[in-house]
């Protein structure tokens, strides 16, 4: 694979690890004000291209957050218990609206830099055609 190859694969293997990142992000958004839920947690693995050895990036197993869901009182709520609380989500907004920005400036580099191998791609081809 040539190197224009391996950048370009590079960079698409970021944008897809970022994308399913950004999906995670917006189930857990989504789900805020379900109790019960467990916010969902990104993780990422290495793998590499079968040519050249090039690492990758590649979204992994999703993972369920450990930290204990709020206990929210409503004795009138069908979910409570005797002493009139149930368990929330642990979904932290602020958390979410931080992992989403930073997903989506991560994608944007590796959009980036997708686009300028292209260019330069494109660049080299015009000249090897004069």
């Amino acid at each position: 694979m040539s190197g224009f190859d391996s950048s370009l694969a590079v960079s698409a293997a970021g944008m897809e690890a970022q994308a399913a990142r950004l999906r995670l992000v917006s189930e857990n958004v989504a789900n805020a004000d379900t109790p019960g839920y467990r916010r969902k947690i990104a993780s990422f693995e290495s793998r590499t291209d079968g040519g050249d050895g090039t690492a990758l990036v590649a979204p992994g197993r999703v993972q369920l957050d450990r930290t204990e869901p709020t206990r929210i009182y409503d004795p009138g709520h069908p979910l409570a218990d005797a002493t009139g609380h149930y368990a929330g989500s642990n979904v932290d907004l602020v958390i979410e609206v931080a992992d989403a920005r930073e997903a989506q400036r991560s994608y944007e580099a590796n959009l980036r830099m997708f686009d300028q191998t292209r260019q330069m791609a494109k660049s080299l081809l015009d000249l090897l055609r004069r």
